[in-house]
C-alpha cells in the first residue's frame, strides 16, 4: 500500500462515523420530532455539517497527495 493511502484511512473512516451519526441523528428527528421547526432544523444542520465535513475531508486528501504532512509547517 502506498505511504500517501495509509495517511488518508485514518480521514476518511472518521468522516464517515461522522457522517452515519448526522444521518442518524436526522432520521431520528424526521420520525420523532413532533413540530415541523424541530424536523427541518433536524434535517438542516446534520445535512449542513456533513456538507463541511466531506469539504475537509477532499481538502485534507488533497493535502495528503501534495506531500504536506502536517499543517502546522504553514506558521
Amino acid at each position: 500500500m502506498h505511504i500517501h493511502t495509509k495517511k488518508m484511512i485514518a480521514p476518511i473512516i472518521i468522516v464517515f462515523l461522522i457522517l452515519a451519526y448526522y444521518i442518524a441523528f436526522g432520521v431520528f428527528f424526521v420520525k420523532f420530532a413532533a413540530p415541523l421547526i424541530l424536523k427541518l432544523i433536524g434535517i438542516i444542520v446534520p445535512a449542513a455539517l456533513s456538507a463541511a465535513f466531506i469539504w475537509l475531508l477532499v481538502q485534507r486528501i488533497k493535502e495528503i497527495k501534495g506531500g504536506e504532512e502536517d499543517d502546522l509547517g504553514k506558521y
